[in-house]
């Protein structure tokens, strides 16, 4: 009992991933009460074709995510707690987004093949609506975590885990518009979203200056 309550002890911090919880209510609530008043196009959005196959690290997204968590949950709590910090502040913005721009997309084309891609688009569609797309949190969360794979560390001498990190988030930011789950500019508000949390958290180290109590003092070096 005593090893299990200091293991318990030693990674309580994952229970911050119980505010999952809130945000799953937020996105479903959303989903139901959300009639879009500005739809997001640019005609760039003409220009992007339609790429069945990026289905594949459109869905990566949700393991790239969980494999960032689980890691940094167990080798470094600084950096898990950026990472949660980011996307939770971030996806906690984009719902008050919404709730005041509540917004739209009308780019989805109709899907007629059989094949798996295409059935695998056919259900992202359906069970998806076209709503409150404008900041993208499939951008915002893709560059969390790879914010914070970056800032780790134990991996700053893991160029094949930063570059494949980093090629995984291009990927799947490239698949929201491939996909036409998303506008180009839910694409460059979920970036412009993001780059702002990333200077308060990483470049200010607010998160930091506040749990020591130090947010409103100047650190002294000696």
């Amino acid at each position: 009992m005593q090893i299990l309550k200091e293991k318990l002890d030693q990674y309580k911090h994952f229970s911050i991933l119980s505010y999952y919880l809130v945000i799953v209510i937020l996105y479903h609530v959303y989903e139901k009460i959300t009639v879009p008043k500005y739809i997001m196009y640019s005609k760039i959005d003409n220009y992007i074709p339609f790429i069945k196959e990026m289905v594949i690290p459109y869905l990566f997204w949700y393991i790239y995510i969980i494999i960032a968590l689980v890691y940094l949950g167990f080798t470094s709590k600084k950096d898990f707690y950026n990472l949660c910090s980011f996307m939770f502040i971030g996806m906690t913005i984009c719902f008050a987004i919404y709730a005041v721009f509540p917004n739209g997309q009308n780019l989805r084309p109709v899907i007629t093949g059989k094949d798996i891609f295409s059935r695998m688009v056919y259900y992202i569609y359906m069970t998806d609506t076209p709503t409150n797309s404008a900041p993208s949190m499939h951008v915002l969360d893709s560059i969390a975590v790879h914010a914070a794979l970056m800032n780790c560390e134990s991996l700053q001498n893991n160029r094949w885990i930063k570059t494949g990190s980093c090629i995984t988030t291009l990927l799947i930011i490239l698949s929201t518009v491939t996909l036409k789950q998303h506008s180009i500019l839910d694409v460059l508000y979920g970036i412009m979203l993001s780059a702002l949390l990333y200077m308060v958290i990483y470049k200010l180290d607010a998160l930091r200056a506040f749990t020591t109590g130090q947010i409103f003092t100047k650190k002294v070096e000696e």
